[in-house]
């Protein structure tokens, strides 16, 4: 039986994960610093909320254009670039003077490109494990993104108040150049895992191929909408209660790592395609009680629940695979992310527009009721599937390009 230790074992597993929880930092620590500097010029929920979780929206355009590059660039120099151009965009977001328009400007343009990001991310960790270390692998991924929101919102929250905003932005592009060091430095120089050249006809092609598949579809579906719902409620804690934001944001991140361990580490598999359904209820329901607007003593623990509930992504993803062909794992977990992201951007406008015609508390609530619905109404395409209640043999790591030794490094 695979163990977190044994995932450390692995060659490139620790620099793949200090390179995405680098990302990590410097994405939470810049999002609440923009999202604060938004709030503080225009008081609107609507832009605070696009500020933080504008750039998931723009993944949609990377998604529908850029995303076969993801099995089609070297993994190294990838991260290493995206993370570098992270890195500029959120120093250059940090320049006293700078409009509005201009910071939601540097928004789009990271979101696009950040598409490709989640494809190679991911390509790779499924290239490094087994099929039965993926799992394991993806959820201590999740579990140090929580570790890093926890840290982040707070240590960001710090920053702002002592640095102010646009310092807490250096910040946060700092880490990002720290993201690209370790990319660089620890991981090997690996040939693509597909030939050819990225092209928006073969990112089109790949994403139809995909979505033809209704099971594959259904998954797709699990996957972003109630996910991207919450986080429109989420989106919604600088307005709801702008000195207790941050934390909120950890409160929600804790509860997403401790869900992360339970599920990934302790649940059987024979049980994990049964806790799909009702880890995305658990998602969002807590998050009725917001129409009460309820004070902070009853919401932190209101939102350390439904942070549980994000361990729906784990059963989620481990069927997305099951039923995606290997040659499509990079496209296919690219396409997750994309689309997760691109929903939570959604969700954030959505909840954003909501709230600014009624109020935060209403709009969170209301964002829950329909993320409840929809769960609900793919109940019927996410029975388990007879062929994955038992164990499945492992297979070999995908290598068929085995990492090439780099001398010039």
């Amino acid at each position: 039986m695979q163990t977190y230790r044994t995932l450390f074992r692995t060659r490139e597993f620790t620099p793949l994960l200090l390179t995405s929880a680098g990302q990590g930092a410097g994405q939470t620590v810049s999002g609440l610093a923009l999202g604060t500097l938004i709030h503080s010029g225009t008081g609107s929920p609507l832009l605070t909320a696009l500020a933080m979780f504008g750039p998931s929206l723009a993944q949609v355009i990377g998604a529908t254009t850029l995303l076969s590059a993801a099995d089609r660039l070297p993994p190294r120099a990838a991260l290493t670039g995206l993370s570098l151009l992270f890195g500029l965009g959120t120093a250059a977001q940090a320049l006293p003077g700078l409009p509005v328009t201009a910071a939601f400007a540097v928004v789009l343009a990271l979101g696009v490109v950040s598409a490709v990001g989640g494809g190679v991310r991911y390509g790779l960790l499924n290239e490094l494990l087994t099929k039965d270390g993926y799992l394991l692998g993806r959820s201590l991924f999740n579990m140090s993104a929580g570790a890093v929101q926890i840290c982040g919102f707070a240590v960001g929250g710090v920053l702002v108040a002592a640095l102010s905003a646009r310092g807490a932005l250096l910040v946060g592009s700092a880490l990002y150049c720290s993201a690209a060091a370790v990319a660089r430095f620890g991981l090997a120089r690996r040939a693509p895992r597909a030939a050819g050249r990225p092209s928006v006809g073969e990112t089109w092609r790949n994403n139809a191929r995909l979505w033809d598949s209704r099971p594959r579809r259904h998954v797709y579906l699990a996957l972003w909408v109630p996910n991207g719902l919450i986080v429109g409620c989420e989106s919604l804690y600088v307005s709801y209660t702008p000195r207790n934001a941050g934390v909120l944001f950890a409160c929600g991140a804790f509860g997403m790592l401790v869900g992360d361990v339970l599920v990934g580490r302790f649940v059987p598999r024979r049980w994990r395609q049964r806790l799909g359904v009702p880890l995305s209820l658990l998602l969002a329901a807590p998050y009725l009680v917001f129409a009460l607007r309820p004070p902070l003593a009853v919401a932190v623990p209101a939102v350390v629940v439904a942070g549980l509930g994000y361990a729906a992504s784990l059963p989620l993803q481990e069927r997305l695979m099951f039923l995606t062909p290997e040659e499509l794992s990079g496209h296919a977990l690219g396409l997750h992310s994309a689309g997760m992201l691109t929903l939570q951007g959604v969700g954030a406008a959505l909840a954003g527009a909501v709230a600014q015609f009624t109020s935060p508390s209403l709009a969170m609530a209301a964002t829950a009721a329909v993320s409840t619905a929809v769960t609900l109404a793919l109940v019927p395409g996410l029975r388990p599937l007879p062929h994955t209640q038992h164990a499945q043999p492992s297979r070999q790591p995908a290598s068929p390009r085995p990492a090439q030794p780099d001398a010039a490094r």
